[in-house]
């Protein structure tokens, strides 16, 4: 593959990754994006991977939008986009296309938002464009991940719309577990908070609501970490100093065996808190 890395990408480390519970192209996307390319040099350069909306017809104006975002509100680190079409297994927007997958290696800072994480897994776990994200990563690559792409990168990913909207089994599917081989055992779940079903309808816990999502809890292997983000809030996941930060409105909740943490937005946290004690 062609592209010049700058040596702002070189790193031993993996890359800071910014979770985002909801709010991308809002204040908390400002925030979230705003720290991960505070030690970058601009222009700084984002790669946008399109997988988790590339079912939808609009999946380019998706990602487009999601561009416009970073042009208008981060002007002072002079964002440079490209598009990671990587949109269909099988199509010319195959996902292991050396041309689909190529801005990555330009890349200072990836990012995936809104639409299905089960898509998502399927289309790109085991693919030249996850296999490169993941190398990037491992040498400093930026990461954000929004909504469904914060989903799809656990270890166990909650199908949302399946049970959601199609009304099947309660379940969980294998993600793809990013963070697996540093030792955790993750599920990652935004719109903790959710209140779109007013009182009618409790749709926290990413829309499942309390009482399902207690269920769900208990399908989980024994080692299994929850991490659970609210609406318009951000957990950031700094590997140099192996902390967590949360920024945005609300608070991040950490739910592992016999242990429950909150919290809220300005409070750190150390990574050591993702692992369960089987994991450590």
């Amino acid at each position: 593959m062609s592209g010049s890395v700058s040596s702002q990408q070189v790193s031993r480390l993996p890359g800071t990754i910014a979770l985002i519970g909801s709010g991308e192209t809002a204040h908390a996307g400002r925030q979230a994006f705003a720290a991960l390319f505070a030690q970058l040099q601009p222009p700084v350069r984002v790669a946008i991977v399109e997988t988790p909306a590339g079912f939808q017809p609009n999946a380019a104006l998706v990602a487009r939008r999601l561009a416009r975002f970073l042009y208008e509100h981060l002007p002072e680190f002079a964002p440079e986009v490209r598009f990671v079409p990587a949109r269909q297994r099988g199509s010319i927007y195959d996902p292991d296309s050396p041309l689909v997958a190529e801005p990555l290696e330009w890349a200072d800072c990836a990012v995936a938002g809104p639409g299905s994480p089960t898509y998502m897994v399927r289309h790109l776990a085991g693919t030249l464009t996850w296999r490169l994200l993941v190398e990037r990563w491992s040498s400093g690559l930026r990461l954000a991940f929004a909504s469904a792409a914060a989903l799809a990168i656990s270890r166990f990913t909650l199908p949302v719309y399946e049970i959601f909207k199609v009304g099947a089994d309660l379940h969980w599917v294998q993600g793809l577990d990013l963070l697996g081989p540093l030792g955790y055992s993750l599920a990652i779940v935004p719109h903790w908070n959710n209140r779109e079903g007013g009182d009618e309808l409790d749709t926290s816990r990413c829309f499942m609501g309390q009482e399902r999502f207690a269920a769900l809890r208990r399908l989980l292997p024994s080692g299994t970490v929850i991490l659970g983000i609210d609406e318009h809030t951000v957990c950031v996941l700094d590997f140099a100093d192996r902390s967590g930060r949360v920024l945005g409105s609300g608070a991040v909740t950490l739910l592992a065996p016999e242990r429950e943490f909150v919290f809220d937005r300005g409070e750190r946290f150390p990574l050591d808190l993702l692992a369960s004690p089987t994991v450590r």
